[in-house]
């Protein structure tokens, strides 16, 4: 049964429904008159004819829009990512911006849009954004030597990477009384460029102490609706993981619960080696990798991922 008022809300499906809703008078017109004039039956059967064509070819149309939207709703076409400095000192930090920069020009090879939010993160949007790099959340390695070591040893610094997906319907609800919100200029390099109006804006979210922040808009308004959408994503997040964990012992895929915490690869400069520990994968050119060439790493992770569904999928 086709729900007319719901598809008229939509804005992907208003035009659409108010076709539908048309050939549906004149479907119930077109009826009533090969009931009351014999004559006109026969026409009345070629214009019903039609008119059911036109129906099941706008009947399809909804089908294909709400699958989309169902896909879009699980893998949304919008992320934030976020990198945090772990152990390592000032090492640990610039790895962290690296890795920032990795998936920047990464984003920009499949012709996606990124711009950053605030220091170390950043908003990408773009087709299959979340489902290519859904995977990415995770402690991040790195083993070399740092410009500012004169022996020549070789450091362990690490890095987390969270991915948040921007999905359209959120199931957290915040109370805005948990809140408390503050207001800053936002950062600018001199000159004109620098924001004379408090337009950044600070969220702490009270009972988690999530902490956001939000520099990216012009407005403080605009700051202030992005930084809620990211501490939305952050709490929605946090829920899926910990619904994760509950049930990590039943999943055989060894991809991981997208835990922020959970180690999952190695970027050994001196070997030249990138270990992805998941799928227990090495791969080479480690210099090209940090200039965003991480489609075999990401194609290596969606291929593991889909036979372990296949494998779970043979079980049930």
């Amino acid at each position: 049964m086709i729900d007319i008022e719901a598809l008229k809300k939509n804005q992907k499906t208003q035009y659409l429904a108010e076709q539908y809703e048309r050939l549906l008078r004149d479907e119930k017109e077109t009826i009533a008159l090969g009931e009351t004039d014999e004559t006109m039956k026969e026409m009345a059967q070629e214009e019903l004819t039609a008119i059911q064509i036109q129906k099941t070819a706008l009947e399809e149309q909804f089908t294909a829009i709400e699958q989309s939207d169902r896909e879009e709703e699980e893998f949304p076409n919008e992320i934030i990512l976020e990198a945090r400095a772990g152990a390592g000192g000032d090492e640990a930090n610039l790895f962290a911006q690296q890795l920032v920069e990795m998936y920047c020009r990464y984003a920009e090879s499949k012709g996606w849009q990124w711009k950053s939010i605030d220091e170390l993160s950043v908003e990408i949007k773009g087709k299959d954004v979340y489902r290519l790099m859904r995977f990415e959340t995770g402690v991040h390695r790195v083993q070399r030597v740092p410009v500012t070591e004169k022996n020549g040893r070789i450091h362990t610094s690490t890095a987390s990477i969270a991915i948040l997906p921007m999905k359209k319907k959120v199931t957290f609800v915040i109370n805005p009384a948990d809140l408390d919100m503050e207001y800053s200029r936002s950062g600018g390099a001199g000159g004109q460029n620098v924001n004379k109006v408090e337009t950044a804006v600070r969220l702490i979210h009270r009972p988690t102490g999530i902490d956001v922040r939000s520099t990216s808009e012009r407005s403080q308004l605009g700051n202030r609706e992005k930084a809620f959408a990211i501490l939305s994503a952050k709490l929605q997040h946090m829920k899926e993981v910990e619904e994760a964990k509950k049930y990590a012992g039943e999943r055989k895929s060894q991809i991981g619960t997208a835990d922020r915490s959970e180690k999952i690869r190695t970027y050994n400069f001196p070997q030249d080696r990138v270990t992805d520990h998941r799928i227990r994968q090495n791969f080479s050119n480690i210099e090209g990798i940090m200039l965003g060439k991480i489609d075999k790493i990401i194609d290596a992770l969606q291929t593991n991922e889909f036979s372990d569904s296949s494998e779970d999928g043979e079980d049930e």
